[in-house]
């Protein structure tokens, strides 16, 4: 009994370092397409690189037909050296081309280091989350400790959830507050309209910066599925971009896949012996079985990049037309506080357009739809509540009056917003 406790409690301490599966998908500032790239296929594309080892490793990855006067060392040799350099493919129905340069030209130069194109892809795909992760913090905001106090705040009693999201209000509007424009020149105005336009500008002081961030990570999952074709075309040598379509084309003449010369099984090499001062050339014949693992997963990675391409496409597009047009950030808020119950009068309805615009901006309804994402949307309802309110408590209009001297610029726009509710 002592023994299968000891080995319960060893076996809890190795899970212990192995992430869940709920602990891998958490990810502040991102949606499930940007998962779809940075968590799902690099996950995929590892355990490809596993098969794929396991093959060359553990198992023969190549075995040639030697002549009969090869003795077993001479055979081990053969399979080593034809395993390490380069085999090329010529069909069993054509002849073997005399000239040595022709066979080189169609030498297979991408089997040994399909586990490590493999892990790079991985790599590429893992980048531009590397990027958010490192360069959202200059934003000026904790994103993360928002999200896991909002977390948290689901299951706190009533009275400890309204202190959290109280606390939670206060920090983002200092921030708000930090962010705020301090110069005003025509140089820091052409800045503000650029970013209300290109939303891959990313400016703190106009509230873009972590939507340009986002803006730009989306791109570059864009622009790193689509160049894994240029990639993968000039590792493989083979025209791998038209694969998929030949792939297409078998199934839809309703024929079997045949063996593809893309990735063949049977292949030859041509390696030299140096007998004391002769030099003797043999071509064997060789069986690549881990092409057989190599031809499917690359036809499965072909459709798979076509499918994130074309999702993160439709999801960048969809992000830049939530961007661009502000009735989407007013319509945003406007849910939150007709829930609440907040929008009373004419004033508070025309308070609203610029409490999402001027005072939350682009990269505070960031913030909030990233905790309706991570969180709940009942945690937004509270967030909102508890802004709004402070917001509205700066533009009261006994406020407003009251400070007409020191804010007058500012208050002649607060009275023309008072006369037209």
């Amino acid at each position: 009994m002592f023994s299968n406790r000891l080995f319960d409690t060893e076996v809890d301490g190795i899970l212990d370092f192995v992430p869940s599966v709920s602990k891998l998908q958490r990810s502040t500032g991102d949606d499930w397409v940007d998962r779809m790239n940075h968590l799902y296929t690099v996950i995929l594309l590892i355990i490809f690189a596993i098969v794929v080892s396991t093959g060359q490793f553990v198992g023969d990855p190549i075995h040639c037909w030697c002549p009969a006067e090869f003795t077993d060392a001479f055979e081990a040799y053969t399979e080593s050296y034809c395993w390490i350099s380069n085999t090329y493919y010529i069909p069993l129905s054509d002849t073997i081309p005399i000239d040595i340069k022709t066979r080189q030209e169609r030498e297979l130069t991408y089997y040994q280091w399909v586990p490590l194109i493999l892990l790079f892809q991985a790599f590429l795909f893992k980048l531009p989350n590397m990027v958010w992760k490192l360069l959202h913090s200059g934003s000026g905001i904790n994103v993360n400790k928002i999200v896991h106090l909002s977390e948290d705040t689901m299951l706190a009693s009533p009275d400890d959830r309204k202190e959290t999201v109280d606390n939670l209000a206060r920090y983002m509007d200092k921030w708000f507050h930090t962010n705020q424009q301090y110069k005003h020149n025509i140089v820091v105005r052409v800045t503000n309209n650029v970013s209300k336009v290109c939303c891959f500008v990313c400016n703190k002081r106009a509230g873009t910066y972590l939507v340009g961030l986002f803006m730009t990570s989306k791109f570059l999952y864009l622009a790193n599925a689509v160049g894994q074709f240029f990639m993968l075309n000039a590792f493989l040598s083979n025209d791998w971009g038209l694969f998929g379509f030949e792939v297409l084309q078998s199934l839809a003449e309703n024929k079997p896949l045949r063996e593809s010369p893309k990735f063949p099984r049977v292949t030859l090499c041509d390696f030299e012996i140096r007998q004391l001062q002769n030099i003797q050339r043999w071509t064997v014949q060789c069986v690549l079985p881990v092409n057989l693992f190599n031809e499917k997963i690359f036809i499965f990675i072909w459709f798979w990049l076509v499918l994130i391409v074309a999702l993160t496409f439709f999801s960048l597009l969809k992000w830049m037309f939530y961007y661009i047009f502000q009735n989407n950030k007013i319509r945003f808020v406007k849910k939150y506080l007709k829930v609440n119950n907040e929008l009373h009068t004419g004033f508070d309805k025309k308070l609203c357009a610029r409490f999402a615009q001027e005072y939350l901006r682009s990269d505070g309804i960031f913030v909030l739809f990233i905790v309706a994402k991570n969180a709940s949307e009942m945690v937004v309802t509270d967030l909102v509540k508890a802004l709004w309110k402070i917001y509205k408590e700066k533009h009261k209009p006994s406020n407003l009056i009251n400070n007409i001297e020191d804010h007058e610029p500012k208050l002649n726009e607060e009275k023309e917003l008072l006369n037209e509710s």
